[in-house]
């Protein structure tokens, strides 16, 4: 690499361009490395947007960058990547070497999340604060209209935007996982400067101006207040009245911690405005943004980081009215207090409703349920023993009146979205263990002790009616004496709980929402069919346990040889015999704790539910099993209702379905030699070919002969076979013709049983020539005897 004495910027960046195409990645973070502790900031600012874009990739997804996303610990250079980018590396310097010179970065509007784009392009102030003041100009001769993000900002935005840009993988690949170097730095940047143990770390790195300042003034009071969404006069007072901070570094240092959460929470979060969630209820439209699971993994670490962010405000803090709290906490202690609700809440809300909404039925929804659960048990983050203790599996909650404000500030996150779960999991394939663990998953966190009276507690807020609302509203402009002097402490609380409920509602749903009650008797009777879908999924898996249980019990020493039975239905698709069993088994416990969580929740008792058990267990009895899934008569044969749809997704009903092509197309099975197959394959249609007609003419014959030769050359009343399953006219009209089949000959048990004949002829001192003639009249006699028995059979 070139001396730092270059006589010209641009020669730095051009020679980085050649360069590093060649090199692996680690040589890269070397030479880089090199580069930024050796040159200053002028010739620094030339490179990093494009050093920006060569490690995260592209805006539109063209460059790929270093896919981060796919570097996985066991990658060589999987270290000094993590290294280079952590929040104390390298590339962390450049940015507060660029950061001390005020230089700024241009991000193009049209990638920013839709509703912030939307509001720029109207003219409107967007909601975040990370966008406001910002100059929007678009580049000389483009129409396209840009913002400018200074250096910390503008690395963020783009580390964020990588996870959500759609990028072209490699043949082989599906995505990142959880120990990728993206997620590994996702947890770094999340405990350095959201840490739930001391204050955020200074910047390591100055020049000779000084340690790196924010790049707008802020005040700790005034810097957060903006976010809330219930007062517009507070967003206002925040953009135009900042006063200077330069006399509180720890003011200073925070800026860093907002930009990072608004950065993390706008890009991976805020895809749906109020507007869009309002009209994404009608399936009518189509959803704007579909995010991968990998995305939502990343939304949980997130979530999760920020309930022990949250969780970690001091005691002494934790119990200081929000009114007059600045008076008190420092800028970090007012950041974890109001984190959740004016910067998360109702972002993450609408973002799991999308996906409750449109994500397929598929084992893969466990990356948004995992993703809600951990947002509504923020016990389970809390830094206390008994907390950590009770995990989720019920318990007593060290601080009661702390969990239930948080239930009241989140209501519609637990009612809500339970409800929709409901509506998907009637429609789950719950004979699946994955699908099974899901339900059980939800039930046995909701059956947590005391959970269940919090939110019936909330509910209850929701509807009473709203006691001094004008008071309410006034006092929150009033000092600590003034609003003391019309209310009573105990008062105070009360409505203070009801409009919290109430605002946290009506900022989502609107003033003329109609709550369901998560208790009530609409969603009981969700809860009850729920309940019998259960319970059928349980009888089915138990009856395909008890026939695989059967078919292994019958096994034999050579039933390795024998063909596998039709009836590809009766196991589960995939496992052997084995895993099979062990499969159903977790799916019956599963459902049976699901059940138990249910009636805790629901407050059923045992009469009810041994009533709804005996219910479903005597219309299994009744056959209806053994019935076809309902349907109805189509242009092109049957069609499923909805009701058909949801007996086969819960085992209830079944086709019986039967290979209905050319037997001779089949796939290759396990029992049969490949080679013969398609060898004996060739030799049979060369027959077929050369002697049609003869064998034609010949099972046309009403003889003896004829048959005989029928009884060979052709299916076994094949419109019988057909008419036993759905199938289009087409396929019921077919008619086989007569054929030579050699294939039963590339079968193991046939091989082994000529082998055998063979032998047993030579024991019996029968030459090759003798033991074939025996073997061609065994067969002759069992195909008479076959035919004289079937054409008994037809005249019974």
């Amino acid at each position: 690499m070139a001396a730092p004495s270059l006589q010209h910027p641009g020669f730095l960046l051009a020679n980085l361009k050649v360069d590093s195409p060649n090199k692996t990645l680690a040589q890269r973070c070397q030479d880089l490395t090199k580069i930024i502790d050796d040159y200053h900031a002028k010739e620094l600012h030339v490179i990093f947007s494009w050093l920006v874009e060569s490690v995260f990739g592209s805006l539109d997804g063209v460059l790929g960058g270093w896919n981060l996303r796919l570097l996985h610990s066991r990658c060589s250079d999987f270290a000094l990547v993590v290294d280079f980018l952590k929040p104390s590396g390298s590339m962390m310097k450049l940015v507060y070497k660029l950061q001390a010179e005020e230089y700024k970065y241009e991000v193009p509007v049209n990638y920013l999340p839709a509703p912030v784009k939307t509001s720029i392009q109207e003219g409107v102030l967007p909601d975040c604060p990370l966008f406001h003041n910002r100059p929007h100009f678009p580049m000389s001769g483009m129409l396209t209209l840009n913002m400018a993000l200074n250096p910390f900002e503008f690395f963020m935005f783009y580390f964020a935007f990588c996870l959500i840009t759609p990028k072209s993988l490699p043949v082989g690949q599906h995505g990142g996982t959880t120990d990728s170097a993206y997620f590994v730095l996702v947890d770094m940047y999340l405990k350095y400067f959201l840490p739930t143990e001391g204050s955020v770390p200074p910047s390591p790195f100055s020049d000779n101006r000084g340690s790196v300042s924010a790049p707008t003034p802020r005040s700790s009071n005034i810097s957060l207040a903006g976010y809330g969404l219930h007062s517009p006069s507070l967003l206002k007072h925040h953009i135009f009245h900042q006063p200077s901070v330069n006399a509180d570094p720890a003011a200073q240092e925070i800026w860093r911690s907002e930009t990072l959460l608004q950065m993390f929470v706008e890009v991976w979060l805020h895809h749906y405005s109020l507007e869009m969630y309002q009209k994404l209820q009608s399936p009518q439209v189509k959803e704007p943004f579909s995010p991968s699971e990998e995305h939502v993994l990343a939304v949980r670490l997130l979530v999760k980081h920020l309930h022990a962010f949250s969780n970690s405000l001091k005691p002494e803090q934790a119990s200081v009215s929000p009114a007059h709290s600045h008076t008190h906490a420092s800028p970090l202690e007012e950041f974890k207090r109001v984190v959740q609700q004016r910067f998360v809440q109702q972002k993450l809300f609408l973002f799991l409703q999308h996906c409750f909404g449109h994500w397929p039925l598929d084992a893969s929804f466990r990356a948004v349920l995992e993703t809600w659960l951990s947002f509504i048990q923020p016990w389970r983050y809390a830094d206390d023993k008994t907390a950590h203790a009770q995990a989720d599996g019920g318990g007593g909650r060290s601080d009661p009146e702390r969990w239930e404000s948080f239930v009241q500030e989140n209501l519609l996150v637990y009612t809500k979205l339970f409800q929709v779960f409901l509506n998907r999991a009637v429609r789950m394939d719950l004979v699946n263990a994955k699908n099974a663990l899901m339900l059980f998953r939800v039930a046995k966190v909701f059956s947590q002790a005391d959970l269940a009276d919090m939110i019936h507690k909330a509910e209850q807020l929701f509807l009473e009616p709203e006691l001094v609302p004008h008071h309410r509203q006034q006092r929150g402009y009033l000092t600590p004496g003034q609003s003391g002097s019309f209310l009573s402490s105990r008062q105070r609380s009360a409505t203070d709980a009801v409009f919290r409920v109430k605002s946290h509602v009506y900022a989502l749903e609107g003033q003329d929402c109609q709550y369901k009650q998560m208790f009530g008797s609409e969603l009981r009777t969700v809860v009850v069919k729920l309940i019998q879908v259960v319970a059928q999924a349980r009888q089915t898996a138990k009856r395909i346990s008890d026939r695989s249980s059967q078919a292994a019990a019958s096994k034999s020493f050579l039933s390795w040889l024998t063909a596998p039975s039709s009836d590809s239905n009766n196991g589960l698709c995939g496992l052997e015999s084995d895993d099979s069993t062990e499969y159903l088994r977790k799916t019956h416990e599963f459902l049976d704790r699901a059940l138990e969580n249910l009636c805790t929740i629901f407050k059923l008792n045992q009469g009810q539910l041994s009533q709804l058990m005996a219910n479903v267990t005597s219309s299994q009895d009744d056959g209806e099993s053994r019935q076809l899934p309902d349907c109805v008569v189509g242009e092109r044969g049957l069609v499923l209702t909805d009701l058909g749809r949801m007996q086969i997704i819960n085992g209830l009903r079944r086709f019986d379905i039967q290979y209905q092509g050319d037997p001779e197309l089949q796939p290759i099975r396990s029992y049969e030699n490949a080679l013969l197959v398609r060898f004996l394959y060739r030799m049979s249609s060369l027959l077929n070919d050369q002697f049609e007609s003869h064998l034609t003419e010949m099972c046309s014959r009403t003889d003896f002969a004829g048959r005989l030769a029928r009884h060979y050359l052709t299916d076994p009343d094949p419109d019988a076979v057909l008419a036993r399953s759905p199938a289009s006219p087409q396929f019921l009209d077919r008619k086989r013709q007569p054929r030579v089949s050699l294939r039963p000959l590339a079968s193991y048990r046939t091989i082994l049983l000529l082998v055998l004949s063979y032998a047993a002829g030579a024991v019996l001192s029968f030459g090759p020539v003798s033991s074939t003639l025996l073997i061609l009249a065994a067969v002759f006699l069992h195909g008479v005897a076959a035919m004289l028995y079937a054409d008994k059979w037809k005249t019974h």
